[in-house]
């Protein structure tokens, strides 16, 4: 986040660090249907490299599968000094935009970035049209511009703009948006906020479902019994994986559990993620409630997960427990049901859509009501398993191919003047 929004009135020096390559699309083959007047999209790639995020995962995505539907369209990653580089920057032209802040204040740069280099490069490489993959439009857009916007946490929850300089970003960001060409958004529980809080239209609104990784599918005993070795965990658990902040509701996860014990009958909880560096009213260590609610020994914490041991882990877990307040969309429980875990989670938000009915719903932030649907999944085989089995269902109905080809319609109406 920012720490100021003012910039001076020097006209920006941004610098094109790498030249453009790839030339516009001009192959013989017949384009994709309504979709012959893209030939060059340039995209915001702040995120790029960064793939432990929601936002870079989407980019990185989003990207190939783009490529792949409509491979005569060049794609062109516009991004600021200093962004992570990756293996695969070769594969897609890549200009780095200099800020008159580079060096001095990174936030300052990447707002001088968002809102006045990204825009200008935008132009200069003659793009039909801009993508921003998050919630950080220019106000002044040079061309028909998209712009996605996972969810509105900033704006919906106060513990996010807890400085007058957040809050002026997320003003800043807000009004930007009623100017975007169109608004994707990954859930219509996000769609109804947005219609409601940025008083967007809906008809400028696009629900475009997010999808996982073909890795993400049920895993033998075999392979997940290596991954559970590894990561020194039992044989049959409850799984929570993800973040550690306030909305996550791992505290009150961790009182449910508690109550529910007894019942239980042993059976462990796994909280997996990063653990919070210091405990705050942000976002809460759970070690300091494991003991406060004489836990230890029943919940493992095995830190940071790679990707790669995620579907074993999805696999391994009896249930998947995700009882955050507010999400966007809810990745990690596509990620859980496309494993063939079933889920529990909190209503009120998109995840009710994500998970279909592959898992049980509670209300948010609801202990009792919670701690009931630990017992019944831990103890209900024959529930368990419908509920896998319609949750693999679901899960088919998301792909990143499905996606890329809604996001270019998505692209192609933006660039129509009537839009």
């Amino acid at each position: 986040m920012v720490s100021s929004v003012n910039t001076p009135g020097q006209a920006p020096q941004d610098s094109v660090a790498v030249e453009l390559s790839a030339s516009r699309g001009q192959s013989g083959e017949e384009p994709l249907p309504g979709q012959a007047g893209v030939r060059r999209v340039a995209l915001n790639s702040l995120f790029w490299g960064a793939r432990s995020t929601g936002s870079g995962q989407y980019l990185h995505n989003l990207l190939p599968h783009l490529a792949a539907l409509q491979p005569e369209t060049s794609y062109v990653l516009l991004g600021p000094a200093g962004a992570k580089q990756t293996q695969d920057d070769g594969t897609w032209p890549r200009h780095t935009l200099r800020t008159p802040f580079d060096g001095a204040s990174r936030n300052l740069g990447k707002v001088w970035f968002e809102q006045v280099a990204f825009p200008r490069a935008c132009q200069r490489i003659e793009a039909d049209v801009a993508h921003v993959p998050y919630f950080a439009p220019p106000l002044w857009p040079t061309i028909p511009t998209v712009v996605t916007i996972h969810d509105l946490i900033p704006l919906l929850l106060p513990t996010y703009r807890a400085t007058w300089a957040i809050r002026a970003y997320v003003r800043l960001v807000s009004l930007a948006a009623r100017r975007a060409s169109l608004v994707l958004t990954d859930s219509e529980a996000s769609a109804r906020d947005i219609v409601r809080h940025l008083g967007l239209p809906r008809e400028r609104l696009r629900v475009i479902y997010l999808a996982v990784d073909a890795s993400y599918h049920p895993v033998t005993p075999e392979a997940r019994g290596e991954v559970l070795r590894r990561l020194a965990l039992p044989d049959e658990f409850l799984l929570y994986l993800g973040g550690f902040d306030h909305r996550k509701s791992v505290i009150p996860l961790l009182e449910a559990y508690a109550r529910a014990r007894e019942r239980l009958q042993g059976l462990p909880l796994v909280l997996a993620g990063r653990l919070p560096r210091k405990d705050s009213a942000f976002a809460p260590d759970p070690r300091p409630a494991i003991a406060r609610l004489g836990l230890e020994g029943q919940v493992y914490l095995p830190g940071w997960v790679d990707e790669a041991d995620k579907p074993a882990l999805y696999s391994a877990a009896l249930a998947f427990c995700f009882p955050s307040a507010y999400e966007g969309f809810g990745l990690p429980v596509l990620e859980a049901i496309s494993c063939g875990t079933p889920a529990i989670v909190a209503a009120g938000s998109s995840l009710q859509e994500v998970a279909g009915h592959g898992g049980l719903v509670v209300p948010p932030g609801d202990v009792a009501a919670l701690s009931a649907a630990l017992v019944r999944l831990a103890s209900e085989r024959t529930l368990r398993a419908e509920l896998s089995d319609a949750g693999l269902q679901h899960a088919q109905r998301f792909s990143w191919k499905r996606t890329a080809a809604q996001t270019l319609a998505a692209y192609e109406q933006a660039m129509r003047p009537a839009s």
